[in-house]
């Protein structure tokens, strides 16, 4: 195995049963993803099946108030809701190329899930999802989205109950089912060659918004906003600016609600380097290593760590990471839904509350795109949660910024 590593971060640290899939998926890639057939295959998926290109819009009225010309890189409108269809689909044709029956998932806010299952559902595979039970609770639409795909959903009550608990039970699950199965790992983390097997498939957002930045305004942005869970989205939007050293690199982590004692999901703020779910990168954890818990009012967020790659750009100053709390973001989901018609997942609320609150350190007059990674649809019942009383509904929380 030629094992990645970016920087001192990645590799693969699993148990000497999980190599023979692993070695499998890496041949995989070598092999089967470079032909034509199969890009051309995949190609057709994406434009045909998932919609791409998604548009990068121009935000008028938020241009206006911040002074720089705000621009949204549409990955909302991919099919089922999300940037997670560019990788479940390029993973579901890989495995029925590799003569596999079934897809495994793990899911946070259900996006993956729900695009796992589509995927499987188009390519004539049977799926099998596990999601935290305190996921499946916060996201229960998705849930029902999943299962109306034919998806056979397992909710996992160990642990934290959100999307490192998930990962845990789909790798045994995975153990047990290695020869009938491809895991369609959700992001890019994980063993190798997960995160470089999920980044290529997200790269085509980079791809796009760089070309539709020259095309649209006629030069490259000065600065790229996205969110940072386990970093699928960012890291497929800042793979096409990686080599533009004028291009600002920014990723917005999740500060929890920011109170005294409470959990947040900021590793790359306030982790330390470590080894979870197969690579080594940056984790919360206690000075003895034992995983902290995690907190995010956005379920695709709840992670304790990153992917090795987000470590590594951060080591080297290529890009840059701040944090955003829960109360920020659910004002920046108004913000956008109100000023510009368009409802942002919570997580894509985290990059907007971001760029929001740091006007001052954007250009004035410049170009600055904010990849919106999913949309708010799934989040209604969050809003309804706490901001209720904003739009009329009796049994909302105060939530204090």
């Amino acid at each position: 195995m030629n094992i990645k590593y970016y920087g001192e971060y990645g590799g693969c640290f699993v148990p000497e049963i999980l190599m023979p899939p692993l070695l499998e998926v890496e041949k995989a890639m070598d092999e089967i993803m470079p032909s034509d057939d199969f890009q051309n295959e995949l190609k057709d998926l994406l434009a045909n099946y998932a919609g791409r290109e998604t548009p990068l819009t121009f935000c008028p009225t938020l241009s206006r108030e911040l002074g720089f010309n705000l621009w949204l890189k549409r990955e909302d409108l991919v099919h089922t809701g999300a940037h997670k269809m560019n990788n479940t689909l390029g993973q579901a044709l890989l495995a029925k190329r590799m003569g596999k029956k079934a897809l495994l998932a793990e899911t946070g806010a259900g996006q993956h899930g729900v695009a796992t299952a589509a995927a499987a559902a188009r390519l004539g595979l049977r799926c099998t999802i596990f999601m935290g039970a305190e996921d499946v609770e916060r996201q229960s639409m998705n849930v029902m989205r999943m299962r109306v795909f034919g998806a056979d959903v397992h909710a996992v009550d160990s642990g934290t109950r959100t999307l490192k608990d998930a990962i845990n039970e789909a790798l045994r699950y995975w153990i047990s089912n290695q020869d009938s199965t491809l895991y369609c790992f959700g992001t890019a983390a994980g063993p190798h060659p997960f995160p470089e097997l999920v980044a290529r498939f997200q790269s085509v957002i980079g791809t796009e918004a760089r070309k539709q930045c020259l095309e649209r305004f006629g030069s490259l942005p000065d600065a790229v906003v996205a969110c940072v869970g386990g970093g699928s989205n960012a890291i497929g939007i800042f793979r096409g600016f990686l080599d533009d050293a004028s291009v600002r690199l920014i990723g917005v982590e999740a500060a929890g609600t920011g109170e005294p004692g409470s959990f947040n999901s900021a590793p790359l703020n306030l982790g330390t380097p470590g080894v979870l779910h197969g690579n080594r990168t940056v984790l919360l954890q206690t000075q003895d290593g034992q995983i902290e818990p995690s907190h995010s009012i956005a379920a695709g967020l709840d992670y304790p760590g990153v992917g090795p790659e987000h470590a590594y750009l951060r080591d080297v100053h290529r890009a840059t990471y701040g944090m955003v709390r829960d109360a920020r973001a659910l004002e920046a989901f108004q913000r956008l839904s109100r000023s510009e018609g368009i409802l942002p997942a919570m997580e894509s609320s985290h990059a907007l509350a971001w760029v929001f609150d740091h006007p001052d350190e954007l250009p004035k007059g410049g170009n600055v795109v904010v990849n919106l990674s999913g949309r708010g649809d799934k989040d209604m019942d969050i809003v309804k949660k706490y901001l209720g009383a904003v739009y009329g509904f009796a049994d909302a929380e105060k939530q204090e910024a």
